[in-house]
């Protein structure tokens, strides 16, 4: 198959780095033809893209578990489409795959990094999430890092984000009792209702640390950690003995223009010889087979659903679309479907 040659590849590239939370000076609109594939590559026509909360730090300068998007770079994103042109014999036309292709409607590749997925198994915004680096992060922050035992006590915040759902989710399979934080009564509603969490509470009503005690009276063995900041502190307050603290974010803290703020309650850590520990999903790349093998079998059998808040739009809407994270506005994996 050919391209067409008037085909357009639409981009959204980093212009400025951020200081709080991103605006439209962040970012250059840009486009570009798209050409024929060279011996061993591939074109992608991009549908959808993964907005995730880490985005943010991939726009700060500085050291971290991964290099920063430099500026005048087409902004990195997760992603998911279908080979419109190939010139690789193990990537044909016609191929779903998945990668981290960027924001834009086109992206060539060699292949390194891309998953071939079957459309026909489960939607492309699910091979994003719970079949993504979603649930990826879920399993092996709950189960490696978090070294959970069947019965435990699990509390998540940031529960009706992507990652928090899978987590608690994952945690009632393995018969735990699990609460749940969020923010707005829905959301505590939908965890409970149709997640099957034992409780949820909202962090915008009454005094969270009291909260947690009532739902966990007897302390907590994993707190599941994607928010800090205060909720970090509560979670830190009530560790029972041998207790584990995953941090897996701090979305509260991504867009803090006067620094971040840490834990005041870690000597938590210490009377509870308990342990806090963060985590880098890819460091876990050997074994990402055995978990996405592990978790397709609890979605088929329903003991585990996927729940993908898909935004319709363009590629020049993922800006706005991303803010939606860090306002709240999501329920579940928040992924951008391109229409053009």
């Amino acid at each position: 198959m050919t391209l067409a040659p008037d085909t357009v590849n639409h981009q959204v590239r980093l212009a400025a780095r951020p200081s709080g939370t991103p605006g439209p000076e962040s970012w250059d609109h840009t486009s570009e033809p798209v050409g024929e594939p060279a011996d061993g590559r591939f074109v992608v026509h991009i549908s959808h893209i993964s907005l995730d909360p880490a985005m943010r730090g991939w726009m700060n300068a500085g050291r971290s578990y991964i290099a920063p998007v430099e500026i005048g770079d087409v902004m990195r994103a997760g992603a998911a489409g279908e080979i419109v042109a190939s010139q690789h014999p193990d990537f044909p036309v016609g191929q779903h795959v998945t990668g981290t292709f960027g924001v834009q409607s086109y992206a060539e590749s060699d292949g390194r990094g891309v998953v071939r997925v079957d459309a026909g198994v489960a939607p492309l915004s699910t091979f994003l999430g719970t079949l993504g680096m979603t649930g990826l992060t879920a399993y092996f922050g709950l189960f490696d890092v978090g070294a959970l035992k069947d019965g435990e006590t699990v509390v998540v915040s940031g529960a009706a984000g992507a990652v928090g759902n899978a987590v608690g989710q994952l945690a009632k399979i393995k018969g735990c009792r699990v609460i749940g934080i969020a923010g707005g009564p829905q959301k505590c509603k939908w965890l409970v209702d149709e997640l099957g969490f034992d409780a949820a509470i909202d962090y915008r009503e009454g005094n969270i640390n009291k909260s947690i005690r009532a739902a966990a009276p007897d302390g907590v063995d994993v707190f599941f950690d994607n928010v800090g900041g205060e909720i970090l502190d509560a979670g830190l307050a009530r560790l029972r003995r041998g207790g584990r603290v995953v941090l897996c974010g701090a979305i509260s803290q991504y867009n803090a223009e006067g620094g971040m703020t840490g834990p005041a309650n870690y000597m938590s850590l210490l009377v509870n010889r308990a342990r806090m520990e963060g985590f880098v999903v890819f460091d876990y790349a050997s074994r990402y087979g055995e978990a996405v093998t592990e978790m397709a079998g609890w979605l088929a059998e329903g003991r585990l659903t996927s729940h993908d808040h898909v935004v319709r739009g363009s590629v020049a809407d993922f800006p706005d679309t991303l803010l939606q994270l860090f306002r709240g506005e999501n329920t579940g994996k928040l992924v951008l479907q391109i229409a053009d």
